[in-house]
């Protein structure tokens, strides 16, 4: 059953020849959708990743449902990958719809409360602003995070009453066993699922066909993703994957290449921003940020590509090959050691 996108009727595959069916729900950025998985448990329907909470995706869940035949008294587990709105903003919603259980990892949910909740943490309107602030983003910019950042509170309210995936327990779903992998990097906490006897792997956003996963440093989050998310795909590629399940795009088979090939990428770029600092003297993240994305983006790409920046920025300096010092301005600039 194959239906086009059209923001109203959600595009959906019969994928797995053991009934995994995938829905394309749509999004606004240039990633154009995310992959939503759904399957049959014996007392009732599992659904992963269930996407942002906007009008067009509660229409096309609403429809997909309908063409699908399932009611929503049949959804009894929603399970989060990670913490993104794109991910996890709709768990909420299916969850007083349905009475489902929300589940994902302790360290995902910690990381939905920094950014879109309250657990205790500074606020995130404020603490990002600051933190670029002293890396060099100009007042242009910073101007511009505040708005940017309440426009997702929409996409992850309500949020879910969360149950806790530990990675030593495996989970049940669809009629099949799978093993949660916990990995970092992209999204602390970011939960894949393995099923070692068909080698399927519903990865999330860990590790995605033709597009990087965003590496972000935030404030208040690791202080090292970078390297945690290296590690995690090296953890990874040890599995004998036939097929993996993206948060993104499709479906894909080249799992183990895939992995070189973003290992690969990020040294690189690790060595690109080392000739970058090397020849300037010293830079700081933003003006390391422009130089590599240049500085004709949304705020929402500019965030993404500012975050990017300083996670390779802190791994240069983890690895001993940079360091960070304050100017006079109280501006933070990187040279080679």
């Amino acid at each position: 059953m194959r239906h086009n996108m059209s923001g109203q009727s959600p595009e959906i595959s019969h994928i797995d020849e053991h009934g995994l069916i995938q829905v394309k729900i749509t999004l606004s950025n240039p990633l154009r959708w995310v992959n939503s998985y759904i399957m049959r448990d014996e007392d009732g329907m599992t659904l992963i990743d269930p996407g942002p909470r906007t009008n067009t995706s509660e229409q096309e869940w609403k429809d997909a449902l309908t063409m699908l035949r399932i009611g929503f008294d049949e959804i009894t587990t929603v399970v989060i990958t990670h913490h993104h709105p794109d991910h996890y903003g709709m768990a909420g919603w299916f969850q007083e719809k349905s009475g489902a259980d929300v589940w994902m990892s302790e360290r995902a949910h910690q990381e939905a409360g920094l950014m879109w909740g309250d657990f205790g943490a500074a606020d995130m309107n404020e603490e990002m602003p600051a933190f670029f602030a002293l890396h060099g983003m100009p007042q242009a910019w910073l101007s511009q995070l505040p708005e940017h950042l309440n426009s997702f509170i929409a996409q992850v309210s309500p949020q879910p009453k969360v149950t806790y995936i530990r990675e030593d327990t495996p989970l049940r779903m669809g009629g099949r066993v799978w093993l949660p992998v916990q990995t970092a990097g992209h999204a602390p906490g970011h939960l894949s699922f393995y099923h070692p006897d068909s080698g399927v792997m519903i990865c999330g956003d860990a590790v995605l066909p033709q597009i990087s996963p965003n590496v972000s440093l935030v404030p208040g989050s690791d202080a090292e993703p970078l390297w945690l998310f290296l590690e995690g795909l090296r953890r990874l590629r040890e599995l004998p994957v036939r097929v993996a399940y993206p948060g993104h795009r499709h479906p894909f088979t080249h799992y183990r290449e895939r992995i070189d090939a973003l290992l690969l990428h990020h040294e690189e770029r690790l060595t690109d921003i080392a000739g970058m600092l090397s020849r300037a003297g010293g830079l700081t993240a933003f003006e390391v940020c422009t130089a590599l994305f240049g500085d004709q983006l949304g705020i929402h790409q500019m965030r993404f590509a500012m975050c990017e920046a300083l996670a390779h920025l802190a791994e240069l300096v983890r690895q001993g090959r940079a360091e960070q010092r304050e100017t006079e301005a109280g501006v933070y600039r990187f040279r080679l050691v």
